[in-house]
């Protein structure tokens, strides 16, 4: 299968004062395409600055970061700002949805970056709305959504333009416990389509719907493992539901 992300021997430092905090250190990893991962880790272990440099938010202070064969370790703001518009779809824990907008309209946000033209921009907004099912709620704004409705927006919105990656930072930490298992139904969902998916959390159950399990702690990679007893929504005994 083919890479998708290969970081060679990745170091992140931090000035705190006087200080030089290292968050990350020497970290390897090679990614392909349809994995399904979680980075899992205690506060304070780099997860967070692990997923900034994934999600070419944050740059490393050395090593490098392949992205489909891209070396975007060096790239500057502009190409990065492109890379992340065209190639990572953000899912996070605060939904980060703008409020005067519609659903619809917050879907097609990334596409109109992409200098796609309106009809099609509707388009595809509406493609994604179904496959999240949410075609219902188009016309509201987020505050007339629920937390499951807004982070299923916030999931559209990823993956309206076809990226390579969809990235989730605790996709689930603003939702209750049912919502959450039909968020994580979701994400099975668009792993099975064909996309890799990767999960940062700090929850174990969160992480077993995972193939695949990298553990952080201070800065370094203390295990990456497949995952051998996989969780999935049917281990819930329940059928999720529209909310």
């Amino acid at each position: 299968m083919k890479e998708v992300i290969r970081l060679i021997n990745i170091v992140k430092n931090f000035k705190v004062g006087t200080v030089t905090v290292e968050a990350l250190r020497s970290i390897s990893i090679t990614i392909k395409k349809n994995e399904f991962v979680a980075i899992m880790g205690p506060s304070g272990s780099g997860k967070s600055t692990l997923m900034n440099i994934l999600g070419c938010l944050d740059t490393p202070t050395s090593g490098k970061y392949y992205l489909n064969e891209d070396d975007v370790s060096i790239m500057d703001d502009n190409s990065l700002a492109e890379i992340r518009n065209k190639q990572i779809g953000f899912v996070f824990q605060t939904f980060n949805l703008l409020p005067r907008s519609t659903a619809l309209e917050n879907v097609m946000l990334p596409l109109i970056y992409a200098g796609i033209a309106k009809l099609k921009r509707i388009e595809r907004a509406m493609e994604v709305m179904e496959e999240v099912k949410l075609t219902d709620r188009i016309a509201h704004r987020p505050n007339e959504l629920s937390g499951g409705q807004r982070q299923r927006v916030a999931i559209a919105r990823a993956l309206v333009n076809h990226p390579a990656i969809i990235l989730a930072d605790e996709p689930t930490g603003n939702l209750d416990s049912k919502t959450s298992i039909e968020i994580l139904g979701l994400l099975e969902e668009i792993h099975k389509m064909g996309n890799t998916v990767i999960i940062v959390t700090h929850e174990e159950d969160i992480a077993l719907h995972a193939h695949r399990i990298i553990r952080l702690m201070d800065g370094n990679i203390s295990s990456d493992e497949s995952n051998l007893h996989i969780k999935t929504i049917a281990d819930y005994h329940l059928v999720p539901q529209k909310n």
